[in-house]
């Protein structure tokens, strides 16, 4: 092996040296370990890179070229198994190929297409001249003015749609608390009040008998009242963002005979006052207090 394939071969098992196990982050010195050698090597395969950017064409696009090589190079020595070929072969195959590749790109100008609309490539790092006749690189002159309106109308759209699902799903859990509460207080079994009754006696005889207390937490809920009220509490939701969200677009509750949408109406008008109340008390919703005062005004 000559000199150059010698030094590469020890660069290449450098950087691997240095290179971190996957899904872990690398050292400072492992760092600076790997830019050394990848720098090193770079500079062992610069005859090679001008050769090959000569070869294919692409002098008028040299720094473009230049990345494309290093690219390679970083491809190279990831996928290198030196058991199987050396590392010279092996990188003149990658380089070739990202070429190769970059020139494909380039020369899109010259099919029938592109001619016929007169486009033309150019390299990214070119400069041109502004307005003022200053020189400026491609990169900055290409600029979108409605990118900024777009990027804020966007932003804002999704804060509010955010903002409308967050105060909805608020709602929706204030109701489901109502409900078990209700559920609870309405599961009190008879046993509960039969067992009052026997305390009471035993005390008018004398007898020391603690009394047995009910509390509406610790009532069990039958799990078919509580499936209803979970359905009852999605067409809730879907009223809420329908009416007043429009989050749900279309009359969904339209019917031949308005009763559906009679219902919905009722159910929006007390869901908005209801989440004019909830806003008012999170301090999550303080900017929707202008939106919730709209609501209310409905």
């Amino acid at each position: 092996m000559s000199k150059i394939t010698i030094a590469l071969e020890s660069a290449v098992a450098s950087v691997k040296a240095n290179t971190a196990p996957e899904g872990e982050a690398p050292s400072a010195r492992q760092r600076a370990g790997v830019d050394r050698a990848f720098a090193h090597i770079l500079r062992l395969i610069a005859p090679r890179i001008r050769h090959f950017i000569r070869q294919y064409g692409l002098t008028a696009h040299w720094d473009d070229a230049e990345q494309a090589c290093a690219i390679a190079v970083h491809r190279a020595i990831q996928a290198y198994d030196p058991e199987k070929a050396q590392f010279t072969t092996f990188v003149n195959w990658q380089i070739r190929g990202e070429l190769q590749s970059l020139r494909f790109r380039l020369m899109t100008d010259q099919r029938p297409s592109a001619k016929k609309v007169e486009a033309v490539t150019v390299s990214l790092d070119a400069i041109g001249s502004g307005e003022d006749g200053e020189e400026i690189s491609i990169v900055a002159s290409i600029e979108d003015e409605e990118a900024l309106g777009r990027t804020e109308a966007a932003a804002s759209d999704y804060l509010a749609r955010e903002a409308m699902l967050s105060l909805t799903d608020s709602y929706i859990e204030h109701l489901r608390k109502l409900g078990v509460d209700r559920l609870r207080r309405q599961a009190r079994p008879k046993k509960a009040r039969k067992g009052t009754e026997e305390a009471e006696a035993a005390e008018g005889s004398g007898e020391r008998q603690a009394r047995r207390v009910w509390r509406a937490e610790n009532a069990p809920i039958d799990p078919a009242d509580l499936a209803e009220l979970e359905e009852r509490l999605l067409h809730n939701r879907m009223v809420v963002e329908n009416r007043l969200f429009d989050l749900v677009p279309g009359d969904i509750f339209e019917d031949e005979s308005g009763l559906l949408r009679e219902r919905a109406r009722q159910i929006a008008k007390r869901a908005a006052r209801t989440m004019c109340e909830l806003a008012g008390l999170d301090p999550r919703f303080a900017m929707m207090a202008e939106y919730g005062r709209l609501l209310c005004a409905h």
